[in-house]
């Protein structure tokens, strides 16, 4: 059983980066969402959620995003434009990026056996 097609949204992602290292950024969460809204509230509800944690200069850019910029992504998205919000704590930048996907229809797993093959995947772990 399948969905009934390729269906509009945003895949939107958190990613962290340690600045006082020249690592590479690392992705802590994905989401996918149905529109604008729902993308947009992703950032907002996480934003709001570490806020109280965050030093003045990065809870500034925060609110500045919640109470004015969030109007601009919203406008963005529904112009089917990527977005990027940042902020940064002390060493660390959080960015949060929303673009435009079309997702696909995947076969319902539920109730049906997997073929032999699904049960040799095994996870990547990094180096």
């Amino acid at each position: 059983m399948t969905t009934t097609g390729p269906r509009r949204g945003f895949w939107c992602e958190c990613w962290t980066q340690d600045l006082t290292e020249e690592a590479r950024p690392e992705l802590r969460a994905s989401f996918d969402a149905y529109s604008a809204t729902q993308a947009d509230r992703w950032v907002a509800v996480t934003l709001r959620t570490i806020s109280p944690a965050l030093d003045s200069d990065a809870s500034d850019v925060a609110w500045a995003w919640l109470s004015q910029g969030r109007i601009a992504t919203r406008q963005a998205l529904l112009r089917s434009e990527p977005c990027t919000v940042t902020i940064t704590q002390d060493q660390t930048r959080i960015t949060w990026t929303i673009r435009p996907a079309i997702f696909l229809p995947l076969a319902h797993r539920q109730g049906l056996e997997l073929p032999a093959c699904a049960h040799d995947f095994k996870p990547h772990t990094p180096d």
